[in-house]
């Protein structure tokens, strides 16, 4: 049972900036792929980006060319850089193991709010 707190959430303007970590209790790159998701109120929670154990990324297509997701094995640490922010990325910001599309983890933490002013 690996666990993820994430950090670095914060209210910004519009085409501002943020960046999240995601500290994860043990080693667990070497087996799954993790992933940052998202939820805004009232909305289903989506996956943003994810990076694999070898190290292969993917978007979304709504924050390709504007996020990254990258780690640091030796602390344990995924971060999501977030550049020129919407107001559509206000959202609960989460990290966890990914699986696969269709199948998701069943336990999540309490993310890290990200609020974009227009």
């Amino acid at each position: 049972q690996v666990q993820f707190v994430e950090s670095g959430g914060g209210l910004v303007q519009a085409g501002g900036s943020l960046r999240l970590s995601c500290a994860a209790s043990g080693s667990t790159f070497s087996i799954n792929a993790i992933g940052w998701y998202r939820q805004a109120p009232g909305k289903q929670r989506d996956l943003v980006a994810r990076i694999s154990p070898g190290g292969t990324t993917d978007y979304a297509d709504s924050v390709k060319g504007r996020f990254t997701i990258s780690r640091d094995t030796a602390k344990n640490t995924v971060y999501l850089q977030m550049n020129s922010l919407k107001p559509e990325d206000t959202a609960v910001y989460y990290c966890n193991t990914y699986i696969s599309r269709r199948v998701w983890p069943s336990y999540w933490g309490q993310g890290t709010q990200v609020t974009v002013s227009s």
